[in-house]
């Protein structure tokens, strides 16, 4: 168990790894970030950083010496960087937990054989296995890259009569994984949390909206019936228990209709804190940055409750010129992130707002 006054390194310098050290400071925690970008908006608000590459061995061998624990704020973080860090400090959430999640067929493998349903699904490795994977699952379906792929990025869909040659190239003729659609009726998440000794807690399901590949809206209570939810949260325990995993992680579930009933199959797995879980900042007892410091550190978990219906919004690229909006919403809670240009596409903060406020004058 951590000391107050402890150093969490973070590996990662974005958006994440920035509110997870805005966390640790609440507690009395250090953090000391390690991002090869110097303009990284998690360096403004932590005690000490390291600008470097993830596979430099003496920045490495650095965050290692001053750090009492490492986390990382995103699933690409070299596997063998999480294995060179921990041969010399703890690692949490560990290396298998990357090994895992960074490769989709892997993953996809993992929740199948703990008995949870996926989308169909078929390794790819050329274009004859392509072809192959199409005469299976059929059309539409999605060819993906194994690895590296996020928001969209990555990714073709097949429909009926496409070009497989095109979509094989446009990928970059990696090894990837075609997956076959799912009909659903809506797209959710479980937040969940585990500490080293098996302690677990989850947030309320989360419905996630996205546009052009990207989470655009969050929304808590989600439409669910009870059971529905109880099923997600199952899923969430199953998997972080069965990957022994300790800090925040997040599980995308599609739910779609079996008859008169609902049912969730598993989408991905994100082995860190999670832009669906963005809402605790405002709308529950305890945030999911709070959540992983404390699980990583050791500590106690925090309270999950919500504290009421909440939306977040994305602002992605030039939504953030309505700042000054967000801020005179008296429902309304602003989160920037410190970032310069507001390229397309580049998230630049969020706005929790509390749904059951009552506006003034009313």
């Amino acid at each position: 168990m951590l000391e107050p006054g402890a150093t969490i390194g973070i590996l990662g310098g974005g958006q994440l790894g920035r509110m997870i050290a805005l966390a640790a400071a609440r507690l009395g925690l250090k953090s000391h970030i390690l991002c090869p970008e110097a303009d990284s908006p998690a360096f403004q608000v932590a005690a000490g950083h390291i600008c470097a590459a993830y596979d430099d061995a003496a920045a490495l061998a650095e965050l290692a010496r001053v750090s009492d624990v490492v986390t990382y704020e995103f699933e690409n973080v070299p596997l063998a960087t999480a294995e060179f860090l921990s041969a010399r400090v703890p690692v949490r959430p560990g290396a298998r937990a990357l090994a895992l999640t960074q490769d989709r067929l892997a993953e996809k493998s993992f929740v199948r054989e703990l008995g949870i349903e996926t989308a169909p699904f078929v390794a790819v490795d050329d274009l004859a296995g392509l072809a192959a994977g199409i005469a299976a699952i059929g059309t539409p379906a999605v060819l993906k890259t194994r690895r590296f792929g996020y928001d969209g990025k990555g990714q073709v869909t097949l429909r009926a009569g496409d070009d497989l040659a095109a979509a094989w190239t446009a990928i970059g003729r990696q090894s990837a994984i075609l997956e076959g659609f799912v009909s659903f009726r809506r797209e959710v998440s479980v937040i969940g949390v585990r500490r080293a000794d098996g302690a677990f807690a989850a947030y309320d399901v989360t419905e996630n909206v996205h546009r052009n590949h990207i989470l655009h809206t969050s929304t808590v209570p989600a439409n669910l019936a009870a059971e529905t939810e109880k099923a997600a949260h199952r899923i969430a325990w199953q998997i972080g228990r069965a990957m022994d995993y300790v800090g925040v992680f997040a599980v995308e579930l599609f739910v779609a209709e079996r008859g008169m009933s609902e049912t969730v199959i598993v989408n991905e797995i994100a082995p860190r804190v999670h832009n669906s879980g963005h809402w605790t900042m405002d709308g529950a007892m305890t945030c999911q940055f709070e959540q992983h410091v404390r699980a990583i550190a050791g500590w106690p978990l925090g309270d999950t409750a919500r504290l009421g219906p909440v939306e977040m919004l994305n602002l992605i690229g030039d939504d953030i010129a309505d700042w000054q909006s967000h801020l005179a919403d008296p429902a309304a809670h602003l989160h920037l992130y410190g970032k310069g240009e507001a390229r397309p596409g580049r998230k630049m903060g969020h706005v929790n707002r509390m749904l059951d406020r009552i506006p003034q004058g009313c």
